[in-house]
């Protein structure tokens, strides 16, 4: 009997260590993408929907460090010119060093267009939320840089807030393509922004 528990024992010992042992170091490089998502078409009101521009400052968004981001402004300038034709307020963001005049050109804001400055979520410790309160927003689009710093935490920070996100793909730069592709692939498919958020690309949204 005591053997037979011994063997038990070693059997459990030696399941648990196999259960354990291979960490997601251990596992890197046998990971593969997962399928491709959908984008879709969608439609925001005017009088509902703000669009926030997060980071797209001289600091963050340039050649050197950041090429995917400088490619993605002309984009941002033209949505942003449509966002504004349509009335839809028009909120930015700085990181700690950043200001209203580092923001760059094809995307600067008007003097009336609030500017918030804090880390990786613009809801947090500033008054985002009281500004998008006062003008009935209960949609964002989000656009910034990096993928996985303001666009990421401030998409979840809003949805944690109950406002829907859209997130149009093509205006979330990153510094690398794994860093947008599992920033985008979080915020689709991750219990803070699932049911709330969708993803698309700023062409493929309408403003009525």
């Amino acid at each position: 009997m005591r053997f037979r528990i011994r063997l038990l024992t070693i059997a459990l010992v030696l399941a648990t260590k196999a259960a354990t042992a291979a960490n997601i170091i251990d596992l890197w490089d046998q990971v593969q993408a997962p399928p491709t998502p959908k984008l879709v078409a969608t439609t925001v009101k005017a009088n509902e929907t703000a669009l926030l521009l997060l980071d797209i400052e001289e600091a963050t968004c340039n050649q050197q460090n950041r090429p995917r981001c400088v490619a993605a402004v002309p984009a941002m300038a033209r949505f942003l010119e449509k966002a504004r034709t349509a009335h839809l307020p028009v909120f930015y963001s700085n990181t700690s060093r950043g200001s209203r005049a580092t923001i760059l050109a094809p995307v600067a804001p008007r003097d009336d267009e609030p500017i918030v400055k804090a880390s990786v979520n613009k809801f947090f410790d500033t008054s985002l939320n009281d500004y998008l309160k006062a003008k009935n927003v209960k949609t964002v689009i989000v656009c910034g840089t990096t993928a996985s710093g303001a666009a990421l935490h401030t998409a979840t920070g809003a949805a944690q807030y109950g406002y829907q996100v859209v997130l149009p793909v093509d205006c979330v730069p990153g510094g690398s393509l794994y860093e947008e592709q599992a920033s985008v692939w979080s915020l689709i498919n991750g219990p803070g922004t699932a049911r709330l958020l969708t993803p698309t690309t700023l062409d493929a949204i309408k403003i009525e």
